[in-house]
């Protein structure tokens, strides 16, 4: 039998390559196509234009490789494996299938799409943690899709269009739409997923009348929202612009060399210590502008509006997001910062901080570092989940806790619970994350949730009603838990 596959696109034929399924769990062989491009590249003067789909090619193109990644250069170690991959075709897809090939005896399979994090500077689809193995061993097709990121993606440019890397999104999804059923999908039963900026993007399109047919249910891992002001966007622009030298228009920002625009962009977006309750209280510069147009309003009051409203959501954080920002001689240093000092920095409110100390009294106990970890892990990430479950109102919504503490960090970190969602748990630089033999149990528990909720619209546990609803903590044990996030009520 072949090594090779190959599935007729909209756009042409692509070769793709088996794989054998998993060992240990019995599961039969699957197909990998990677680096199949969705839109033209985007150089040149499609740079700071809207994508426009790929031109059709004749023959077979191989999709054997990763495709040519938006972001740059060596990252060095970060806690997700995120490889960059040199090249100007950095709008494609990658798709594993255990089904390729359209069935018309049966109905196609339920489909995965997963949107990558990064902040929406960096990040890549070509992780070894997001391949989609463990989800079509499980009869889920899953899809990675890349976008344009920083500047390139979401910058303000007079004469440019708006939001380009979320356009990046929705022709992708567009693109899942027509192909899918040529892999073996349903494009009827399409879930996004996404974590940190990932899971910020998929809130974001949940949001959005413009994207409503393109997917069918949402599950946001650490969502990180951002809904950038436009007057923000241009003042970072026109600010960028002049550093660069060049008027903040299609052709001055256009005769700047990628490398040189990057290297600008972060320098204008490195974080000093005092500028963490700024981040807070604004957001990232960089990232879906409500523009009034793709973008109409916040992503908050569209959900308020009832966009959104007959898609399943599951949304959830790991209990220590970026208390990691806060270890190793920062701890040591925290220890001389007064606690109202402290708490200032963090821009907790003076009016609620008795009751939110009072409610977070075991980490209190752990001192100013871990402290100053949950406040910001809470104001960035838990106060949102309650927020966009309470925003949503009767529309069916599943709430998460990720408790586990990791082996190494000693709390349930930024990123820990991807592994978990992908069952991936032998994948490259896992201990660095997740210390020596993270539970599988786990990962079956969390995995398994997940597929459920891909398959069939419903996780496995109560929907989130009122504001002591159910939650379930993912731990050892597992348990579903009424308030599980009061500690940050106070926040909401």
């Amino acid at each position: 039998m072949s090594d090779y596959v190959e599935v007729q696109t909209a756009a042409g034929r692509v070769r793709g390559r088996w794989r054998p399924g998993p060992q240990d769990r019995g599961a039969s062989r699957s197909a990998a196509f990677l680096g199949i491009p969705f839109a033209e590249p985007p150089v040149g003067e499609r740079r700071f234009a809207a994508p426009v789909p790929h031109a059709a090619w004749e023959g077979v193109r191989d999709a054997l490789a990763h495709g040519a990644t938006a972001q740059r250069g060596d990252q060095g170690e970060t806690l997700i494996p995120e490889p960059s991959v040199a090249g100007e075709s950095t709008l494609n897809v990658n798709v594993f299938t255990p089904s390729p090939g359209p069935d018309p005896a049966a109905a196609g399979l339920p489909v995965l799409v997963w949107i990558h994090g990064g902040g929406f500077t960096s990040g890549s689809p070509a992780s070894p943690w997001y391949d989609g193995r463990s989800f079509t061993r499980d009869g889920v097709v899953t899809v990675t899709i890349s976008y344009r990121l920083g500047f390139e993606g979401f910058g303000w440019i007079d004469g440019a269009p708006s939001n380009r890397g979320v356009r990046d999104w929705l022709l992708a999804l567009e693109w899942v739409q027509q192909n899918i059923a040529a892999f073996g999908g349903d494009p009827a039963r399409v879930t996004i997923a996404g974590q940190s900026a990932g899971g910020g993007a998929v809130l974001t399109l949940l949001g959005m009348p413009a994207a409503q047919h393109l997917f069918h249910g949402v599950y946001a891992i650490s969502a990180a929202l951002t809904d950038v002001a436009p007057g923000r966007s241009e003042a970072f622009a026109r600010a960028l612009a002049a550093s660069a030298g060049v008027e903040p228009t299609v052709s001055g920002f256009g005769g700047v060399d990628e490398h040189h625009l990057l290297d600008l962009q972060k320098n204008a977006t490195r974080l000093s210590p005092r500028g963490i309750a700024t981040l807070v209280d604004v957001g990232l510069p960089l990232g879906p502008v409500v523009d009034g147009d793709l973008i109409p309003r916040p992503t908050r009051e569209s959900l308020r509006a009832g966009i959104g409203a007959d898609k399943p959501l599951v949304i959830g954080a790991t209990d220590d997001e970026f208390t990691m920002v806060f270890g190793g001689a920062a701890a040591k240093a925290l220890r001389w910062v007064p606690r109202t000092v402290l708490l200032n920095r963090l821009g907790l409110p003076k009016s609620i901080r008795a009751d939110y100390l009072a409610d977070n009294a075991d980490i209190v106990r752990l001192g100013s570092s871990r402290l100053a970890g949950r406040v910001l892990t809470d104001r960035m990430f838990r106060a949102g989940v309650l927020r966009v479950a309470a925003d949503r109102g009767d529309a069916p919504t599943w709430v998460y806790r990720f408790s586990w503490p990791s082996g190494r960090f000693g709390y349930a970190e930024h990123c820990l619970d991807v592994p978990f969602f992908f069952d991936c748990l032998d994948g490259p630089s896992m201990q660095a994350l997740a210390g020596p033999n993270p539970p599988q149990q786990l990962a079956d528990e969390v995995h398994g949730a997940a597929v459920a909720f891909v398959v069939s619209g419903d996780p496995g546990w109560p929907t989130h009603e009122g504001d002591d609803g159910i939650v379930r903590v993912y731990d050892v044990p597992t348990r579903d838990v009424a308030d599980a996030y009061r500690s940050v009520r106070a926040l909401v």
